[in-house]
Formats: structure tokens, C-alpha cells, sequence
């Protein structure tokens, strides 16, 4: 069965991607957070082996900063817009147009992630019907399905809520899928989550270099 890592990105377009971090960070840094993120996510994502990655995007690419590493780092990916509407819409979407296979879907916000923990779960969900990554504010930071199936609960799952991660596995469960656990990460979404999140990170990847010269 094909394997899949499909990122749900954002286009890092100053003043529309990452805005809670504005306050702290400014317009400039805040978008240079969210290409630096995005820009480890996919290195990660197109480094677990005898997988394909497939990235759905919302946003101007062409307006992102650092639009020329993103785009080369895109080649490596099959592209795929997102279509019109909410977040659940958008994301039972992209699910069934990166089917079919088994699709474990992370969005741009937990750059520490690494190819052996991709890999570890994309272990973990060969097994089960369904699995969900939890984070640390109560939402999840990837969810894993096989061709598709209970992605049609997403649209009506409350996101960006403290209990999206209780809805989800509530909502895979009454469709009758078993739904496994897998590590909790913590995501980026506010100032307080950027530098412990960095700590986290490869010293050596963006995220951490932008947040050492954000903050030096």
C-alpha cells in the first residue's frame, strides 16, 4: 500500500500567515516563522524513505517569504491546491486527493518533527484504521488515515478549539474506526510556543536558526 505524508501549508505571505505571532515578532518575523517551519516540515517529510509526500496549499506562494527555497523544496512534492471553505473541509479534501494509500497528514506548525518519527508513525497507523497525534494545546498535530475513510467526519469537527483532539477521535470512533494514539508534540501557534518548540528543533534547521536571530 502507497504511503503518504501530506502537509497542509500555508504560503508564508507577511501579514496572512502565522498573525498571533505579530505581536511578538512583527509582520516580517512572524512570516519568517512560518516559511522556517514550513521549510523543516518538508525537509522532514521528503526524507522518510519509500514514502511520497504530498503537499495541499492555501495562499500565494509567489508573495511567501523565502519564496525561492520553498519553491525548490516543493519540487520534491506532489502540489495540490486546497479547496474553498473551512479548515475540516479543507482538510477531508486533501485526505481523499492524497489517497489512495495510507495518508498520514501533519500540517506546518511542529517543525521539530523528524523522518524517524514520520516513519514511526506511519508504522503505527499500518496497523490500526486510523491515528491522531495529539497537542499539547488540546488539538492534534497529525492525523493518519487509509484511503480516505472517516475524513468525511473532519467538516464538522470544531478546529482550532481546546477540545478539537476529544471531537476528532470522538468523530473517527462513532464511524467505527479504531483510532490510535501517537506522540504528543507541541505545535506553534502563539509566542509562549516558539522558543520551547526551537529547543526542540535540530540546532542546525531553520526554525531554530530564525528563532535565535529573532531573538538575539
Amino acid at each position: 500500500m502507497t504511503a503518504t505524508v501530506l502537509v497542509v501549508a500555508k504560503a508564508a505571505v507577511p501579514g496572512l500567515a502565522k498573525t498571533r505571532l505579530i505581536p511578538a515578532y512583527g509582520v516580517a518575523g512572524a512570516a519568517r516563522l512560518a516559511a522556517a517551519a514550513l521549510l523543516d516540515t518538508l525537509a522532514a517529510a521528503t526524507a522518510v524513505a519509500d514514502c511520497r509526500c504530498v503537499v495541499a496549499v492555501t495562499g500565494d506562494l509567489e508573495k511567501s517569504q523565502r519564496r525561492g527555497d520553498i519553491l525548490a523544496a516543493l519540487r520534491r512534492c506532489t502540489v495540490i491546491a486546497q479547496v474553498p471553505g473551512g479548515f475540516g473541509t479543507r482538510l477531508a479534501a486533501a485526505h481523499l486527493a492524497a489517497a489512495p494509500g495510507t495518508v498520514l497528514q501533519i500540517g506546518m506548525d511542529t517543525p521539530q518533527v523528524t523522518p524517524d518519527l514520520l516513519a514511526a508513525c506511519l508504522h503505527r497507523l499500518a496497523a490500526v484504521d486510523a491515528a491522531l497525534g495529539p497537542a499539547d494545546d488540546g488539538g492534534w498535530w497529525a492525523l493518519g488515515l487509509h484511503d480516505g475513510i472517516g475524513a468525511h467526519v473532519l467538516p464538522a469537527v470544531p478546529m482550532s478549539a481546546a477540545h478539537t483532539g476529544v471531537a476528532t477521535r470522538r468523530a473517527l470512533a462513532a464511524c467505527g474506526l479504531d483510532v490510535a494514539d501517537l506522540p504528543a508534540l507541541r505545535d506553534v501557534d502563539v509566542p509562549a510556543d516558539v522558543v520551547p518548540v526551537a529547543q526542540t528543533c535540530r540546532v542546525d534547521g531553520e526554525f531554530a536558526r530564525a528563532v535565535r536571530e529573532l531573538t538575539a
